[in-house]
């Protein structure tokens, strides 16, 4: 991908975010916006397609109001960087990680199309930019969306990533530097799997727990990685009896 750098004067180069949700104003439906945190104002985005080259996802986890809110972040490299973020639990997410999936060659650019459904269902299409077909799988509401993830975040592995240390908004007020806090210890990928399965299925986490119990262990790291993929089995399995 060519990439002009633009001399002179302009805007830090910082990313943009696009957050997902349906909005209605004036009879207008749109399906992203930016927000500005500074003025707690939500700005919609009247394009629905953003094209350009995916260069990474990955999992944010965000606190709100004392619960754990986990995020889905879609890097595209465009005109500008963009991060698309979305529910964990969302359909716009859910869509997105099943076409994404069929995708064997990064390279290429994408177009993310933001739809508005019914009520405040946004979905997620996935097109081939050069190709300008669409990028189908069909819908499976008991996917397993953690091996999901992880198997894009294989085929994204060597494409360039980026450590966004600056605030989202540009026009957050600045607060004076706190005492420095030591980083809490990486969570290990099979107990973000679990975390992640659990979110997605709604899975109980009691039951989790008493399992874990009675392998003796107070983790799934602990356990060889053949009886965790049998406990995401089993979880996907114990949901998709529940919804039938």
């Amino acid at each position: 991908m060519n990439t002009e750098i633009k001399l002179g004067l302009g805007n830090p180069p910082l990313p943009v975010y696009l957050y997902v949700k349906k909005l209605e104003i004036n009879g207008q439906v749109y399906g992203w916006y930016n927000f500005d945190v500074a003025l707690d104002k939500q700005t919609p985005i009247p394009q629905r397609a953003l094209t350009g080259y995916i260069s990474e996802i990955q999992l944010t986890d965000k606190d709100y109001k004392g619960k754990d809110n986990l995020k889905l972040d879609i890097f595209i490299l465009a005109d500008e960087l963009y991060v698309v973020r979305s529910g964990i639990e969302t359909n716009f997410t859910k869509s997105f990680l099943l076409a994404a999936s069929v995708v064997e060659d990064f390279s290429r650019p994408v177009t993310i199309v933001a739809n508005p459904g019914e009520e405040n269902v946004v979905f997620c299409a996935l097109y081939d930019a050069l190709a300008k077909t669409k990028i189908r799988r069909d819908w499976d509401a008991n996917a397993d969306w953690a091996g999901l993830i992880q198997q894009i975040q294989s085929k994204l592995s060597t494409s360039p990533k980026y450590n966004l240390d600056e605030d989202e908004n540009d026009n957050a007020v600045l607060q004076p530097p706190s005492p420095s806090k030591p980083k809490p210890a990486a969570i290990h990928p099979q107990d973000l799997r679990i975390k992640q399965v659990r979110t997605l299925t709604n899975y109980p986490v009691d039951l989790i727990k008493e399992w874990l119990q009675f392998q003796n262990v107070s983790f799934p790291s602990e356990l060889p990685v053949s009886v965790v993929d049998k406990l995401v089995r089993d979880i996907c399995l114990a949901c998709r009896a529940i919804s039938f």
